[in-house]
C-alpha cells in the first residue's frame, strides 16, 4: 500500500504543470491506450511543428499544447495513459527517435548529448511496448519517422535547435486518477476544440506573430476584430476571403475549415530571409509606418493605409489584423451598396457602389437580383455569392473604373450557370468558377478591358434547365445573351 501511495505522489508533480519535452519523454510508464483513435498526423503536421521550432527558437520557452493523462495505479499496473494529446506526443517521440538515430553519435555539445542519451532507453522502450493495429497509424508513423530523420539530418537543424526542442519546448500536463473523470475532461477539451472556429485559430497565430517592437499596438490592432461577432468573421472568411484567394489560384473553394487556415498565414518580416519576393512587402510595410509617423501628419492630417490586395502575400501579425478590418468594412459596404437597389417601386433610382453611380443597366441588374422571386433558394444564394465575390475582386483590382460594364459581364458569367442548371449545389458553383475562371482572368489583367473583353457564350433556350427565373431570363434577352 505504501508503494501505491508513493506511486500516486510520484505522478502528482505532473498534474497542472508545465512540462518540458525531455521530461515528458523520460516518463517510464507512458502509454497509448487501445481505445485511442488512429495516429492521423501527416508529414504536413510534422512540417508545421518543425517550422514553429525555427520561428520561435530564440524565445526562452515555447508552448506546444496540453497532454492529459489517466494514471493507473494498482497492484498490477502503474502507467500513464494519454487521454488527450496523442498526436502531438507521438510526433515528438518520432522526432526524438530520428535525432537519436541520425545525430546522437556526432553531437559536439555535451549537454545536448547527455540529454539525448538519457532519452534513448525510454523512447525505445515506449515504441517497443506500443501496439498499433490500424493501417492508418502504421503508414503515418512510418512516413513521419522517415520525414523526421530527413529533417534532423540537415545541417540547418543545429544543436541549438535540438536543445530548444528538448529543454525549452513545453506542454501543459494534467493527471487524472479516475477513468470517468479522464473521459469527461477529454470530452470537454474536444468540445472546446470543435467550437474553435478557423478564424479563432488565425487570431491566436497572428497574435503570436507580433514583433516585440509592436507589442503595445496589439490592443489597437485587434480592436476592430474584437468588435465583430464571431458569425460576422466566419462569413467574411468563408464566403469571401477564402473563396477569392483560392479561386485566384485556380483551386477549389467550397468549405473553409481548420485545415485551410494556412491560406492566411504568410511571412513574418522579422524572421523571413532577405528573399527578393519579400522586398516589395518590406518596403511598403516600413514606408507606410514612416509616412504616418512623420510630424507633418499633425499638420496635414493625412493618413496612408497599407495597400492591401485580396490575392497578395499575407504579412503576419499586425498587418493581418489591419487587412481583416480593411476588407470586413469594404466588403460590408460593397454588399450593402449592392442591396440598396432593392426598391423595385422606383426602378429609376440610381445605385452607388463605394460612392460611384452605376449606369442604368447595371442598376437594373442589381434591382432584379435583389427582388426576383427565387433569390432566397439555396442554389440562388450560391450564385449570388459567386457574383458578389467577382464584383469585390474586380473593385479590389481596378476600383470603380468601368464598374457598370464589369457588373454586366460578371452577371452574365455567374447567372448563365443558374439558367443552365436545374439544381445548384456548392460544388456546382465551385466547378463553374474553375471551368470559367474569371478570378484568374482578373488577377492577370492589366487593364479593365482585359476582363470586359473576355468573350462569353450566349445561352440557348434549349440549354436552360433552371426554373422560376423569368426575371433573369428577361435580362439575358435584353442584353442579347439569350437565343
Amino acid at each position: 500500500m505504501e508503494g501505491t501511495v508513493e506511486q500516486v505522489n510520484k505522478q502528482n508533480y505532473l498534474d497542472k504543470q508545465i512540462t518540458k519535452v525531455k521530461t515528458l519523454l523520460l516518463l517510464p510508464n507512458l502509454s497509448i491506450p487501445a481505445y485511442q483513435r488512429p495516429y492521423k498526423w501527416t508529414q504536413a503536421n510534422l512540417a508545421d511543428l518543425l517550422s514553429d521550432l525555427k520561428i520561435y527558437r530564440d524565445k526562452s520557452a515555447y508552448r506546444l499544447g496540453a497532454v492529459v493523462f489517466h494514471h493507473h495505479c494498482n497492484a498490477d499496473e502503474n502507467q500513464l495513459d494519454i487521454v488527450d494529446g496523442q498526436q502531438r506526443t507521438l510526433t515528438l517521440v518520432l522526432l526524438v527517435k530520428g535525432l537519436i538515430d541520425e545525430r546522437l553519435s556526432t553531437l559536439k555539445r555535451q549537454d545536448v548529448k547527455d540529454t539525448l542519451t538519457s532519452l534513448v532507453e525510454p523512447v525505445n522502450s515506449f515504441l517497443n511496448r506500443q501496439r498499433f493495429n490500424n493501417d492508418i497509424s502504421h503508414r503515418n508513423l512510418h512516413q513521419n519517422y522517415m520525414a523526421a530523420k530527413r529533417a534532423v539530418a540537415r545541417s540547418d537543424f543545429t544543436e541549438d535547435d535540438i536543445e530548444f526542442l528538448l529543454s525549452r519546448c513545453e506542454v501543459v500536463t494534467f493527471v487524472l486518477n479516475d477513468v470517468s473523470e479522464a473521459f469527461q475532461f477529454f470530452d470537454s477539451q474536444n468540445a472546446r476544440g470543435r467550437d474553435l472556429d478557423p478564424h479563432d485559430l488565425l487570431k491566436a497565430f497572428h497574435l503570436r506573430e507580433f514583433s516585440q517592437a509592436e507589442t503595445e499596438l496589439k490592443a489597437q490592432s485587434v480592436s476592430h476584430w474584437e468588435s465583430l461577432e464571431s458569425d460576422q468573421l466566419a462569413r467574411l472568411f468563408a464566403n469571401y476571403l477564402f473563396r477569392i484567394r483560392n479561386w485566384t489560384q485556380g483551386k477549389s473553394a467550397q468549405y473553409f475549415g481548420k485545415s485551410q487556415v494556412g491560406l492566411f498565414k504568410g511571412v513574418n518580416l522579422e524572421h523571413v530571409g532577405l528573399y527578393p519576393y519579400v522586398e516589395p512587402l518590406r518596403i511598403s510595410h516600413h514606408f507606410v509606418d514612416e509616412y504616418n509617423g512623420q510630424y507633418q501628419r499633425h499638420i496635414d492630417h493625412q493618413h496612408m493605409h497599407f495597400p492591401f490586395h485580396l490575392d497578395q502575400m499575407i504579412i503576419n501579425g499586425r498587418r493581418f489584423f489591419e487587412m481583416t478590418s480593411h476588407y470586413q468594412q469594404k466588403i460590408a459596404e460593397i454588399v450593402s451598396d449592392e442591396h440598396s437597389g432593392n426598391n423595385v417601386a422606383n426602378e429609376n433610382s440610381p445605385i452607388r457602389i463605394l460612392g460611384h453611380e452605376l449606369e442604368p443597366i447595371a442598376c437594373k441588374i442589381l434591382q432584379v437580383l435583389n427582388s426576383y422571386h427565387s433569390r432566397t433558394r439555396t442554389g440562388d444564394g450560391y450564385i449570388r455569392t459567386m457574383f458578389d465575390c467577382a464584383v469585390i475582386f474586380y473593385l479590389d483590382k481596378f476600383g470603380e473604373h468601368q464598374l457598370s460594364q464589369a457588373i454586366e459581364k460578371l452577371f452574365i458569367w455567374a447567372y448563365s450557370c443558374r439558367l443552365q442548371k436545374q439544381v445548384v449545389q456548392l460544388a456546382t458553383m465551385d466547378n463553374h468558377v474553375l471551368a470559367n475562371n474569371i478570378f484568374e482572368k482578373t488577377k492577370q489583367a492589366v487593364q479593365p478591358s482585359d476582363v470586359l473583353n473576355w468573350p462569353l457564350l450566349t445561352i440557348k433556350e434549349t440549354d436552360c434547365k433552371g426554373t422560376k427565373l423569368a426575371e433573369i431570363t428577361e435580362l439575358f434577352k435584353e442584353m442579347k445573351y439569350y437565343e
